[in-house]
């Protein structure tokens, strides 16, 4: 799957409705294979974009865990450790 959607489940605080769309937003477009819709193709991006939106919206809400919810920081931190590991 594209490397860019983020895990957004679980997190203190949890995530916004713009992280939530910015996923759903890349999902669309690796499906389409498209970043930018033509006009014809505008309006059903667009609407997949909101559906997939609103179902991520709910799985997110409903999942329940028994983990600690996750620190943004110290997630970034093991990204960017992972990362100088991997292209060092």
């Amino acid at each position: 799957m594209c490397r860019n959607i983020k895990t957004l489940a679980n997190f203190e605080p949890p995530a916004t409705i713009d992280e939530v769309r910015a996923s759903a937003l890349q999902f669309v477009r690796k499906l389409s294979g498209s970043t930018h819709p033509s006009h014809a193709n505008e309006e059903a991006f667009n609407r997949a974009v909101d559906e997939v939106t609103a179902s991520a919206e709910r799985l997110i809400q409903s999942l329940q865990t028994k983990a600690p919810p996750r620190n943004r920081e110290e997630e970034m931190r093991k990204a960017r450790e992972r990362s100088q590991k991997r292209f060092a």
